[in-house]
């Protein structure tokens, strides 16, 4: 494990995330809707951080949840109502012992896979893969680093080891033994932002020989396990 993530805490500055309204249109967008999620659902958060997912899926009325992240300190900054279904716990060794007899429908990588090696990666997806319900679906979000702006994120992290494009994402899945279903952008930012970024991405997208297939900083791919149903 890489030394820098003995100071990853401070690094991060971790703090308890406030659930907004605009948090919950973007991922109402971005992430509910791509997904086919609805609430009767199991989910598994991996990497799930300071909890602003783990929130966002209690606000949506999903009570079958469970959040798990390798650093203990998380649960001082967790939101109260998402504490009881976090676990401090390397997902080798989640999945190495059993996934507490679990599985799951939907399964979210948010700026996860892009701190395995490539191959790491691989063997992840692969033995998460144990853990899944019929028709579940697999959710990751990484830096674009097909775009000019994803360098920012995918390089401002000294753990991060394997750099992602929608096209990378989908061999990754592919060798894995996974369908990508689709790919697409993650749009933070207020309405004039991204108001802008659409401005200017179809013009360059119009202009350049060899534009980008998503702009974003970051995207999503979500990916589905095969004889899972559309």
């Amino acid at each position: 494990m890489s030394v820098f993530y003995d100071s990853y805490g401070r690094y991060k500055d971790y703090a308890t995330p406030i659930l907004k309204d605009k948090h919950v249109r973007r991922l109402d967008a971005e992430y509910w809707a791509p997904a086919t999620c609805s609430p009767e659902l199991s989910y598994l958060e991996i990497g799930c951080g300071t909890g602003l997912m783990l929130s966002y899926l209690r606000r949506k009325g999903v009570d079958n949840l469970l959040g798990i992240d390798l650093d203990p300190k998380l649960k001082d900054v967790l939101p109260a109502e998402v504490k009881d279904c976090f676990r401090a716990v390397r997902v080798e060794d989640f999945l190495a012992a059993g996934a507490e007899g679990r599985t799951f429908d939907r399964v979210i990588l948010f700026d996860v896979l892009e701190h395995f090696s490539a191959e790491d990666g691989l063997r992840l997806l692969q033995r998460l893969s144990t853990v899944l319900n019929p028709e579940a679906r697999v959710t990751v979000k990484v830096p674009n680093t097909a775009s000019p702006w994803g360098a920012q994120h995918q390089n401002g992290d000294l753990t991060h080891l394997t750099r992602f494009t929608p096209k990378s994402l989908r061999q990754l899945a592919l060798a894995a033994g996974y369908d990508c279903v689709g790919c697409s952008p993650n749009l933070d930012g207020s309405a004039r932002r991204r108001a802008t970024d659409r401005l200017l991405h179809g013009f360059l997208t119009w202009a350049l020989l060899t534009p980008p297939e998503i702009w974003s900083a970051n995207f999503y791919g979500v990916l589905r396990w095969p004889g899972c149903g559309d």
